[in-house]
């Protein structure tokens, strides 16, 4: 065969065995161009894996098939010893398998009898990849300058090959990703699913802004102490919106060193800096098409703010070390405890990157202002705790025990609720939860609303002592409730008679807007038109 013969034959040869990833398909069509020069009836491609001794047939292809890849599980020493020899070696010749002991080593797990073969080593560098043989017939079937033939594309032969493991491994990675993604959002169905406890009640109000914004794309501030279920209320509005399908990225803000928090929100290429091995794709990406949820939105450093607000009004980022800005289609969804605008005032955070944070802002309010929750909260943690812990069923609680919890101020919110419970049921040995159980007995509780309403009232009596009516030797002596009676005056008349919601009496007084209405109620203090006057 002539020089251009041999480039034409080269070039051909390439083409076919690249043409598909799918390393059967293009085996078969290589199989019929090969056939105008090689006696050749069979074709094959076979693998070993260094760490297992596993053999396998990655590819086999003749006029009548393609077969799908065969594995016949781990080599015997000897067996496996022989076939990274052939690996590693020159192209074999074998005139007939049934006389060659390297063939005849191979007869258990293939049907190689009554052949010529060819043994093409396929290697990249230095790196082993796998075996490619050709299949005859007969014996005596092939020449020395078939072999040398043959062995002129060993190079697109092995880069084919180690093309398609690459392909098959992908492949296997992303079927494990979507099954594990498949997996965590029905865990996030159960864990925070779609009925958040309190849409009747104190979160009547919260769930009715997330009706209204989930089918937006819009920023979201999302407002509140520690523990009082943020998280929960992202993942409602994810799965809510038209993303649902989509990725759901949370990052706590705080949990990230200041060092690394640009690689981990934005990633970083290859060389960006020191330890930097490898591409590293950043949350924003990772959400593209989905949600990220900012948590604990001011603990982020300020450098990094600057960063956050370009990605909230161009929709792109821009990796460490790298020049390409990437466009991300996210929803972002922000969370702290903070007060951002304290922050704001004290130049510990971005006033314009407030400003876009705080277009859509929800306030979800503390365990001790949903005191009406709290019944269907413990339930629903008894009832869930009892799953995870494998018990039959949640127990019963004690007779005056609900009232008690319900009292109880709830410093931590849903978070210390749940780990309460939790200890409860790991505690308790019998069918009944007692108060004994709920070890909150180190904690300050109220143990009667109206003491609850005193409390809340002892820090504003220090400064009412002070005042016209000061409590002192010469002046009259108040009682208790009077006392109490004149500073609600004071307030309702702040606050216009307002009781409920945001700047109302109850939320200035720091208590319940139904005990505060009990108190009055026992008080005699009127509200609405005849408000501040007596019944």
């Amino acid at each position: 065969m002539d020089v251009k013969m041999n480039n034409d034959f080269f070039k051909e040869v390439t083409l076919l065995i690249c043409s598909s990833l799918d390393i059967r398909q293009s085996l078969q069509r290589s199989l019929v161009y090969l056939q105008n020069f090689f006696p050749l009836d069979e074709v094959l491609i076979s693998l070993a894996d260094q760490d297992t001794q596993r053999w396998q047939i990655l590819a086999h292809a003749s006029k009548e098939f393609a077969a799908a890849e065969i594995d016949t599980g781990p080599l015997p020493q000897s067996i496996y010893d022989g076939y990274l020899k052939a690996v590693r070696g020159k192209t074999k010749l074998i005139d007939d398998t049934e006389s060659d002991a390297f063939a005849q080593s191979f007869a258990p797990y293939t049907n190689n009898k009554g052949f010529s073969e060819v043994i093409l080593p396929l290697r990249i560098e230095d790196h082993d990849v796998g075996l490619l043989v050709l299949r005859a017939k007969g014996k005596n079937r092939y020449s020395k300058e078939h072999v040398a033939l043959i062995t002129s594309v060993r190079e697109p032969f092995s880069i084919a090959t180690s093309n398609a493991l690459k392909h098959k491994k992908v492949l296997e990675l992303t079927d494990h990703l979507s099954r594990d993604n498949l997996f965590l959002k029905e865990e996030l169905q159960t864990k925070s699913g779609v009925d958040i406890v309190g849409v009747g009640g104190g979160l009547r109000k919260v769930v009715t802004l997330v009706e209204k914004v989930a089918v937006h794309s819009n920023t979201i501030l999302l407002m509140g102490e520690t523990g009082t279920g943020k998280e929960v209320i992202a993942n409602a509005i994810h799965r809510s919106s038209p993303r649902c399908d989509g990725p759901f990225v949370k990052v706590n803000c705080g949990a990230i060193p200041e060092t690394l928090i640009d690689s981990e929100l934005f990633g970083h290429e290859k060389g960006a800096f020191s330890g930097a091995i490898a591409r590293k794709i950043g949350r924003f990406e990772r959400a593209d098409g989905g949600t990220i949820f900012l948590d604990e939105i001011g603990e982020l450093p300020l450098p990094a703010q600057v960063r956050l607000l370009r990605v909230l009004q161009n929709k792109e980022i821009e990796r460490v070390g790298g020049t390409a800005s990437i466009p991300v289609d996210i929803r972002v969804i922000a969370a702290t405890h903070r007060d951002l605008e304290k922050m704001v005032a004290q130049k510990m955070f971005r006033e314009d990157l407030w400003f876009r944070l705080n277009a859509y802002p929800i306030i979800i309010p503390p365990v001790r202002q949903r005191r009406e929750d709290i019944p269907a909260l413990i339930t629903y943690l008894l009832r869930t705790k009892s799953k995870e812990l494998g018990f039959r069923s949640p127990p019963e609680i004690a007779p005056g025990a609900m009232t008690y919890l319900m009292e109880y101020p709830w410093p931590g919110n849903v978070r210390e609720m749940e780990n309460v419970v939790e200890r409860a049921l790991i505690q308790n040995k019998g069918r009944i939860l007692s108060l004994d159980h709920f070890n909150l007995s180190s904690q300050k509780c109220s143990s009667t609303p109206s003491e609850e309403m005193n409390k809340c009232l002892f820090p504003c009596l220090a400064k009412l002592s002070q005042g016209d009516r000061a409590c002192s030797d010469e002046a009259e002596v108040l009682t208790l409730d009077e006392v109490v009676e004149h500073h609600i005056h004071r307030v309702l008349t702040k606050t216009g008679g307002k009781i409920h919601g945001p700047n109302g009496a109850a939320e200035l007084l720091e208590t319940n807007a139904s005990t505060l209405r009990s108190r009055m109620k026992k008080l005699g203090i009127q509200t609405g038109k005849r408000m501040g006057t007596k019944a």
